[in-house]
This record gives C-alpha cells, sequence and structure tokens, in this order.
C-alpha cells in the first residue's frame, strides 16, 4: 500500500499504519529470535550466566579499584557467590528459553524497529528532516546499545553482587527462580537501553514544541530528584551502586538540554531567514 500524505490520511488509515508498523516489527523480531536459536548455547552459557560468575570482568574490574584506592574490597572482591538458580515449574525452562530468545531479537532488531518508527512519523515532518533517517537511526542504534551494555556490564553485576551476598542470616539459603534471574536481566538490559535514548526523546519533544531548554534547566533539580528515583529502582538499595547508575544518566540529561537547545537555536534561526 503506498503511503499516502498526511493530511489526505484518516484516523483509521494511521490506525492501518499502526499495525502494519508492530506486524512487520514482530516478524523481525520472531525472524531474529530464531536465527538465535543457532548460537543459543553462548547466549545462555556465556551472556545470561556470565554475570553470575565471580571472576566475569566487571566483579574484577571493581576489585582492582577498590585496591588501587585502598578502601574495603569484602563487597567487591567477592571469590564465591552463595547461590544457585532453579526451575520451579514444569515448563519453567522451556518459557525461559523462548523469552530470552524473543528479548535478543528484540535488543538485535531495534535498529529496524527504529526505521519502522521513522517510516510512520516521516510525514509529519518536513523534507529535509526525512533525509536525516540514516543519522537518526544509527545514532539512536548507539545510544541503545550503549545503554544495553551498561545495563549488562554494570547494573546486572551490581544487583547480582548485592543479592547474592547479602545476608540476613546464615540459616537462608538463596536460591533464585530461573524465571526471577532472567526477568532481573531483561528489564535491566531494556530499561537502561531506552533511558538511554533520552537525548532522541528530548529533541523529538522540542521539535513538537512540548519541551524547551528553559524548561528542562528550570526543572533541573526535580530531574536530578527523578533520575535518583530510577536508579535506585534498577539498583540494589545501596549508595555506591545508585551514584554509578545516576551518573551517566545525569549526563544524558545535560547532553539532552544542550540538544533542546540547539534545537530551538536552529528554528528561531530558520524563522528569521523565512
Amino acid at each position: 500500500m503506498a503511503r499516502k500524505e498526511l493530511k489526505e490520511m484518516s484516523f483509521l488509515d494511521h490506525l492501518e499504519e499502526l499495525r502494519w508498523l508492530l506486524v512487520r516489527s514482530t516478524i523481525a523480531i520472531i525472524v531474529i529470535a530464531c536465527s538465535c536459536y543457532f548460537i543459543d548455547d553462548y547466549i545462555f552459557d556465556t551472556v545470561i550466566f556470565g554475570p553470575k560468575d565471580p571472576n566475569f570482568i566487571t566483579y574484577r574490574f571493581f576489585c582492582e579499584v577498590t585496591h588501587f584506592f585502598g578502601v574495603d574490597d569484602t563487597y567487591a572482591c567477592a571469590t564465591e557467590f552463595h547461590f544457585i538458580i532453579q526451575n520451579t515449574e514444569v515448563g519453567g525452562q522451556f518459557s525461559t528459553y523462548l523469552w530470552i530468545l524473543i528479548t535478543a531479537g528484540f535488543i538485535l532488531g531495534f535498529p529496524y524497529i527504529l526505521w519502522e518508527f521513522w517510516r510512520f512519523i516521516s510525514p509529519a515532518l518536513y523534507e529535509k528532516e526525512r533525509r536525516k533517517a540514516a543519522f537518526f537511526i544509527i545514532i539512536s542504534s548507539i545510544l541503545f546499545f550503549i545503554g544495553v551494555l551498561f545495563g549488562y556490564f554494570i547494573v546486572v553485576p551490581l544487583s547480582i553482587n548485592f543479592f547474592a551476598t547479602f545476608e540476613a542470616s546464615s540459616d537462608i539459603i538463596n536460591q533464585f527462580t530461573v524465571d526471577s534471574y532472567i526477568s532481573m536481566i531483561k528489564t535491566s538490559l531494556i530499561a537502561s537501553g531506552l533511558v538511554f535514548e533520552m537525548p532522541i526523546i528530548i529533541y523529538f519533544l522540542t521539535k513538537l514544541g512540548l519541551v524547551s531548554p528553559t524548561f528542562l534547566r528550570k526543572y533541573r533539580r526535580a530531574a536530578i530528584v527523578i533520575i535518583l528515583i530510577v536508579a535506585a529502582i534498577v539498583t540494589p538499595p545501596d549508595i555506591p551502586s545508585q551514584i554509578i547508575v545516576s551518573i551517566p544518566m545525569l549526563i544524558l540529561y545535560e547532553v539532552s538540554v544542550i540538544i533542546s537547545a540547539l534545537v530551538v537555536k536552529k528554528e528561531n534561526e530558520n524563522e528569521q531567514v523565512s
């Protein structure tokens, strides 16, 4: 079906476009998920269960940092995690297997999903803005993948390290269900990836006139509080972990303020020229 101009499209036409966007994106995710079947051993044994190994790269890094600064390394240099991952449901491992492949399909297929999203909103953009499709998809994908890596190498290890070493009593044995373990990883990766899309989101909100650099600067303190709350939600309840996670989020917010200011400046210059 040929794409119609925005002014000629009815509400039902937009719904039809959105429906096909979702259908094509879902098919792409399923195809990539099926492709991941051929490397499922690597995905599970190396990627998924890698952070539960005390020799994981993140733990070694933080251990070396604590040694460098000469601080207590009891928390950072764990040599063994006293927990096991168990399955408590008949179809638990099968459903977990499917969800991991689907999650991998979503993460790896994110650039295509962005492209579909761009096709959906492009009729509402100026011609010169439509030409920036490749730049938008590349930058957005890079930010998303950086966020996923941040979640995998920072958020997930911090969470595992804290909850695996925390003891309310020596009589309690940690037996994490595979569902809770996988859910923690999926949430951390996807949430981190989406949070790193903040500059792109602010760009479009500024273009739509919903936010401005003045607004972002005015409510900077409120934004900092929200960021700290989000960091507290996605990380273990200890101050160092929350600080480590909140720092890149604060940087992203400041970058978003700069991007918003550049967008407003560019639009003002275009108005003066016209």
